[in-house]
């Protein structure tokens, strides 16, 4: 209930002042909400309330501690970093009410113990257990911003990491000021610094050489929109090469591949304008002019039905021959499944052997990684593997790949597979004078709304539209409303997409790679 004000070139004096007698009633009336709310959630505050009393500074920060750690509140803050107003209440909110490492137990994979979970705790005479979770490369290398759960970590010192095996040394070891850095000798629990010498990518764990565990890596999602792209000049293919293998390294949702049909190497990450970023920062710091095809959607192929299949791989000419028989169940997998594949042994008798067993698992996954459909890695499906067959000299791992990978195109085909299409929540917010028009255009793009908030000025739209249908739509929507709506999405899950529109996909599809062969 006070005045903040800041004064100087970058808001470093905090004024407090009393608050302006016209402010006075709104503030009021903003606090007692506030308390209302936070009283809701904390027995001790409710009492007060209760009984119409005053609470202090210091029960209200508590109750706003516990509710916060708790995860039942989010306390917001007002400024702007442009001119860093606000800025230093922000710290102080940060240090005050969210939990310390002594106040949160952090959980391990003991990598010597199959992977069960063990507690780490923040003891800075434990062994080292840090997790590099930023990565960013600058003219004088790699830095990682790297967060200590528990040790010491010393300049100079060797540190395994836990996900490639390799020891990695510590060059040097840096506490960040925005743009100014200070050298430390060491780094302890709690501690978030910037480690330069070491090659790891996002996520990675160090440990000390007494143990071998993991951390929780940081969990990336699954891109939903790519592109295509291309030097404009053979002289800039190294450099578009060294950008986007940075790119990749700095982001886990930004990937890359290439497509041996088209020649193209193809980005994938969370959106346009995700892409367009990367794209940007190429020219820009790489001085690598590309050529960018339109975007395309990551779509998914599934089957819809259990189809049996029984297939005989043999090939004999001159020379040793080929031979490999496998039968069993494709079994679609219903959404509820968390994986995307699943392989199922269930081969009795030694019918087939089992050192062929992992090469028949090898080429359903390698069948599965570009469908038959429409050229879209294949998800939710069971391959269960009953009975086959193997011949004492043709047999062989290579045998049994093909046998698999050609066993599943053939079956998938006849389990009606259907396209997934990326399902993106998208969240408006549009003037009330707008939202008839904005909501009827989430409508036409085969959009379903699941939530309208209207307040006095603005009306807030939650829908899920499918992502092939969001391209454009910052520009459609601008001209919608007069430039006053803002929208932003993110990817929700995948969807069957409707048979006539599936078609209409399908039938694009084969278009494009028709001019790619021409």
């Amino acid at each position: 209930m006070r005045l903040i004000t800041f004064d100087g070139d970058n808001g470093e004096n905090v004024v407090y002042g009393d608050i302006p007698a016209d402010h006075k009633e709104e503030a009021d009336r903003a606090r007692h909400g506030m308390l209302d709310t936070l009283s809701l959630y904390d027995d001790a505050l409710m009492e007060y309330m209760l009984e119409e009393e005053e609470p202090s500074t210091e029960l209200i920060q508590d109750a706003i501690r516990r509710t916060t750690i708790a995860r039942e509140v989010v306390p917001v803050l007002l400024g702007t970093a442009y001119r860093n107003k606000g800025v230093q209440p922000l710290l102080d909110a940060v240090s005050r009410y969210l939990p310390s490492p002594l106040d949160r137990v952090a959980y391990a994979a003991d990598n010597q113990n199959e992977g069960a979970e063990i507690a780490i705790t923040a003891d800075p005479d434990g062994p080292l257990v840090a997790m590099g979770f930023k990565i960013v490369d600058e003219q004088f290398g790699q830095v990682t911003y790297t967060r200590i759960y528990q040790g010491i970590l010393k300049k100079g010192s060797k540190y395994r990491n836990t996900r490639s095996g390799k020891t990695e040394r510590v060059g040097r070891i840096l506490r960040m000021h925005a743009d100014d850095r200070e050298d430390l000798e060491e780094a302890r629990t709690g501690d978030i610094v910037a480690v330069m010498g070491v090659d790891c990518a996002s996520g990675d764990t160090f440990c000390d050489a007494s143990v071998n565990v993991s951390l929780e890596s940081i969990h990336a999602a699954e891109p939903v929109i790519s592109l295509a792209i291309r030097p404009a000049k053979s002289a800039d293919r190294d450099r578009m090469s060294k950008a986007l293998n940075r790119f990749m390294k700095e982001d886990p949702t930004f990937h890359i591949r290439f497509d041996d049909e088209s020649g193209d190497t193809i980005i994938s990450g969370m959106g346009e304008l995700h892409l367009e970023v990367y794209v940007e920062r190429a020219k820009r710091e790489y001085k690598c002019e590309l050529e960018v095809d339109r975007p395309k959607v990551s779509y998914r192929e599934a089957p819809t039905r259990t189809v049996d299949y029984n297939y005989k791989h043999k090939k004999q000419t001159g020379g040793s021959g080929q031979y490999a028989h496998v039968v069993g169940q494709l079994i679609p997998l219903d959404d509820a499944e968390k994986e995307d594949y699943i392989f199922e042994n269930k081969v009795t008798g030694g019918r087939i052997p089992t050192d062929y067993i992992p090469s028949v698992d090898k080429g359903f996954q390698m069948a599965r990684a570009k469908g038959p459909l429409a050229g879209f890695e294949i998800v939710k499906v069971k391959m269960l593997l009953e009975d086959g067959s193997s011949h004492a000299v043709d047999s062989s791992d290579m045998a049994f790949q093909i046998c698999a990978r050609d066993a599943f195109r053939e079956t998938f085909m006849r389990a009606r597979p259907v396209l997934l299409e990326p399902i993106m929540k998208v969240e408006i917010e549009t003037p009330n004078s707008f939202q008839g028009p904005v909501a009827g255009d989430v409508s036409s793009r085969r959009g379903m709304i699941v939530g309208t908030e209207v307040k006095p000025q603005m009306a807030i739209i939650t829908a899920e539209v499918p992502l092939g249908s969001m391209f454009g739509y910052s520009t459609d929507l601008r001209s919608m409303t007069q430039g006053q709506a803002t929208f932003s999405m993110e990817f929700l899950t995948y969807r069957q997409v409707p048979g006539n529109v599936q078609e209409d996909i399908l039938t694009n599809i084969r278009k494009e790679k028709a001019k790619e062969t021409k």
